[in-house]
């Protein structure tokens, strides 16, 4: 072109930015200047702070930031909202708020703007507050507002907010379309209603896979795994094609059921629809693994994984710990550094998990006061509760203590348990009964403590303690939960309950469980009575310990089980220190690994070791 004006370069420029070439766009912002010698007006601008965001051109959009300031430009509204969205991509939300509080002008594109900018950076407060000022305006919202302001009421979980912008947009010319019913549901779901996120959903006569994973996540956030996975099945019969945020929610559903056959047929369906080298889905695959009991198929998808974030990294470090395999957790944490990821804060829960587990006492501490700090992160509770049990396994439990009533964060009973449950492995029955007292005081419903207080007094025959405990129990109506293991055999899942057998094949478990006890008994296996919480003859008390849920479960998968498979048994309790023993000698009398999963952490069996040490 022999002439060339704003209007064919902001075209140009447009139509760069339109299809990703962002960087090319500031070099043709800086050849209008200096070979046209044009002066940009407000069009351009827009169009060139777009391009900064999109480019993460930081310093570049801060310039003409400057320009705009100095030429006046700023005070165009669309100039405005794009200085808004570009300090918001750059997550300079003080950047953001500052040119929305300073240059006059507001329509709802500059609210939408900065809403969503606070509520992706997880500024809730401030977001109210701008949600208030916009209802104090005469702005008339549209669909994104309501996305917004319906996401901000999730991350909340403000169900009152969320009601009462419900019944506005119900009541509003705003079309119910597919993004606000998504927000409708995630919010009700994040906020415990999924009752009223399926009647939103049920209500819905075209859904696509979008509103589809809105409600299965809402399930699977509530708790109800086994109805996100039948609303799977229900998504493919209506000829819905799942995404990789479906995979997602569903791996995650399965890691809650620990259904590892279920998570094998997802993993095949990601395989052929060309999910797999999605980072989402990979993370929910480690997750899923990890949780299921198969560290190593977690482990081979995570080194498998072409990209990996944050997320990859903490899921594979935490799965370790969480399986006791300490070693392992350190090296992958070294990695991590290596590969130059920042580590954040769930990163140094599996890492100080790992520390307690290897016994690193100077490093866990070295972690906990400097290193964290080092990297900008702020030790939380669950950092603390870790560097209690850290202490507590070394046996420094005046030490744990003296922690645990200096950390600057508000307590739960779960770390105080955790030094009460050090206090019954070490067997220092007089400390355990005064932080069990002191626990009491803090939440006088919590089951845990009376059990871990009741086995206190138990282990040094105190059954007057014990009875005193019941009583306590019966007076406050609390009461202990049954022991259960299940095992999946072919695709069944077979229930066990402590000292009441339903099976059909009762008979034989039975048999098999008083067979293995026998045949371990030459192995050293000495039945641990003083676990059997009740003043009887030693005889009787063996015949307690000995068909407890776990103990049956591994008898069933022992003459079910395919020869030389894993044997996987999940219990919703502690296991107690008799059948973990009884484990150990099994696995070794009969060749096999065992993994059970417990309230605390996994145990892997094999030829007469666990991975916890004998520590959990």
């Amino acid at each position: 072109m022999p002439e060339r004006n704003l209007v064919s370069w902001c075209s140009l420029m447009a139509g760069y930015l339109q299809t990703g070439f962002s960087l090319q766009v500031l070099k043709l912002f800086k050849d209008m200047t200096l070979v046209d010698s044009l002066r940009p007006n407000e069009y351009i601008f827009a169009v060139v702070f777009s391009a900064c965001s999109d480019g993460g051109k930081a310093l570049e959009g801060r310039q003409c930031h400057g320009y705009v300031v100095k030429s006046g430009l700023v005070f165009h509204q669309y100039v405005k909202n794009a200085l808004i969205n570009m300090y918001s991509k750059f997550s300079d939300v003080k950047g953001a708020m500052r040119v929305f509080s300073l240059v006059p002008g507001y329509d709802v594109y500059s609210y939408n703007l900065v809403l969503n900018g606070l509520v992706q950076q997880g500024f809730s407060n401030e977001a109210i507050q701008v949600l208030e000022r916009l209802m104090g305006e005469s702005v008339e919202w549209d669909s994104v507002t309501y996305v917004t302001v319906f996401g901000l009421c999730a991350c909340l979980k403000d169900l009152k907010l969320g009601l009462q912008v419900h019944c506005r947009i119900l009541t509003s010319d705003v079309e119910l379309d597919v993004f606000v019913n998504s927000a409708i549901i995630n919010m009700y779901g994040k906020c415990g209603k999924v009752i009223n996120a399926r009647k939103t959903f049920d209500w819905l006569q075209v859904k696509n896979v979008v509103v589809w994973t809105g409600i299965m996540a809402a399930y699977f956030q509530n708790g109800c795994f086994e109805e996100a996975l039948n609303l799977f099945s229900e998504m493919k019969i209506g000829d819905v094609s799942p995404n990789g945020f479906t995979f997602a929610v569903m791996l995650n559903s399965t890691a809650g059921l620990s259904a590892l056959r279920h998570g094998n047929v997802l993993y095949g369906e990601i395989v052929k629809s060309g999910f797999k080298d999605h980072v989402i889905v990979g993370n929910a695959l480690i997750n899923m693994y990890a949780k299921c009991g198969d560290i190593e198929a977690a482990s081979k998808v995570f080194l498998d994984m072409m990209y990996r974030d944050c997320i990859t990294w903490n899921a594979m470090i935490c799965g370790y710990s969480h399986h006791g395999l300490g070693k392992e957790a350190m090296a992958l944490f070294h990695d991590l550094l290596a590969a130059g990821e920042c580590p954040n804060y769930v990163t140094f829960v599996g890492v100080l998990s790992a520390c307690s587990h290897l016994g690193l006492v100077k490093e866990g501490l070295y972690y906990l006061n400097q290193f964290m700090r080092q990297v900008g992160v702020e030790p939380g509770l669950e950092h603390y509760t870790c560097v209690v049990g850290l202490l507590s396994k070394a046996g420094l439990l005046d030490e744990a203590e003296k922690l645990l009533r200096s950390i600057p964060v508000e307590l739960d009973v779960i770390a105080w348990r955790t030094l009460l449950s050090a206090c019954h492995v070490h067997r220092n029955y007089g400390f355990g009964r005064r932080i069990a007292e002191f626990v009491l005081e803090m939440d006088p419903n919590d089951v845990g403590t009376y059990t871990l207080l009741s086995n206190i007094y138990a282990k040094a025959k105190r059954w007057d303690g014990v009875v005193k405990i019941r009583k306590l129990m019966r007076e406050r109506n609390i009461k202990k939960e049954p022991g259960v293991s299940w095992i999946e055999i072919r695709n069944v899942t077979h229930v066990f309950v402590s000292d009441h057998c339903q099976h059909p094949e009762s008979t034989q478990i039975y048999e098999k469980v008083k067979e293995l006890l026998a045949r371990i008994k030459p192995l050293g296996y000495i039945p641990d009575v003083t676990a059997v919480l009740h003043d009887v003859e030693e005889e009787q008390k063996e015949d307690y310990l000995s068909y407890h849920s776990e103990k049956l479960a591994i008898a069933y998968g022992l003459m079910h089980a395919p020869l030389e498979a894993p044997i996987r048994v999940f219990k919703n309790l502690r296991m107690c220190e008799d059948c973990h023993s009884a484990a150990k000698l099994i696995s070794k009398l009969t060749n096999s690994m065992i993994i059970v999963r417990d309230a605390n952490r996994f145990h892997s069996f094999q030829n007469g070791c666990c991975s916890c040490a004998d520590y959990w």
